[in-house]
């Protein structure tokens, strides 16, 4: 339940999912977009659960791939999640990108460019039996989404 410590090639592809999309987003954000009045709480939060996160992905070899069982549902619904959350970007990136496009729902998923990749990592943890990994994806969801559930609210 620790994991077993090791390079992962899914950790890091999960990583290249979530990153490549906000590395685009850099250049293309909602109009009317600030951080400037988030929760300090929520905000430190967020950025412990996105190190620990990126450590977790990376370090533990138990997130790799290994013969197929009924435990590999973890692996491919985490994909799916991810896979949407591809989506969901997409979707921004072809709006008008405007905030309310950025705190969109998906599918009845709330704030879904948070909440997705939260729900992604955290049954990465499951499927991979890394504790670090699950208390790392509940940290960076109190403060990722809590954060964008502020926003949401925000504009109404």
């Amino acid at each position: 339940m620790l994991g077993h410590l090791g390079f992962s090639y899914v950790g890091l592809v999960f990583l290249l999912m979530l990153m490549i999309p906000n590395l685009i987003w850099i250049k293309r954000q909602p109009q009317g977009y600030s951080a400037e009045n988030e929760n300090r709480v929520l905000a430190l939060m967020e950025r412990v659960g996105e190190a620990l996160t990126t450590c977790c992905a990376l370090i533990f070899s138990d997130f790799n791939l290994r013969e197929w069982s009924s435990w590999s549902w973890w692996l491919a619904a985490a994909f799916v999640l991810m896979v949407m959350y591809e989506i969901w970007w997409v979707r921004y990136f072809r709006s008008e990108r405007r905030l309310v496009d950025f705190y969109s729902s998906l599918l009845g998923i709330p704030v879904a460019g948070a909440t997705l990749p939260v729900l992604a990592f955290f049954l990465l943890g499951i499927y991979g039996k890394v504790i670090w990994m699950l208390a790392a994806s509940v940290i960076l969801g109190a403060g990722h989404i809590g954060i964008h559930l502020q926003h949401r609210k925000e504009i109404g």
